[in-house]
């Protein structure tokens, strides 16, 4: 299942193009896309316009729903977090951190625009999508 994060979605509501977002367009009819509610959260608070707020959340809660933590992933995400540390590596985002280890243990691919996953990718094992 392909999570798309926050990053993503914005540039996509925004009418900004990037090759994350062209990747989406052709994902959206043919790809299970899992929305978590972490990402769900950043997404929506974003918009000034109820209006605006009705279509984005019409359109997300057409894809499948997660709850994205619980306490076990987030004493992994912790783990994770210090794994990176000891690497030199910071995070700077808890909620990126939440969302990368989410991804690792359900063995999801993520689509993002983001520097605060590339350390999961190459030390941890995420599995990015690279349009």
């Amino acid at each position: 299942m392909l999570v798309v994060d926050s990053t993503v979605w914005i540039d996509y509501f925004n009418g900004v193009d990037t090759p994350q977002v062209e990747f989406l367009n052709r994902a959206l009819e043919r790809t299970p896309i899992l929305v978590g509610d972490l990402i769900l959260t950043e997404v929506l608070q974003g918009f000034r316009h109820e209006a605006d707020f009705v279509t984005a959340r019409r359109l997300l809660t057409r894809f499948t729903q997660a709850q994205m933590v619980n306490p076990a992933l987030a004493v992994q995400s912790a783990h994770n977090y210090r794994l990176l540390r000891k690497k030199s590596i910071t995070v700077r985002k808890t909620i990126d951190n939440l969302i990368a280890t989410y991804c690792i243990e359900n063995d999801h691919e993520l689509l993002h625009n983001d520097s605060d996953f590339d350390g999961y990718e190459k030390h941890l094992g995420l599995m990015v999508v690279h349009p």
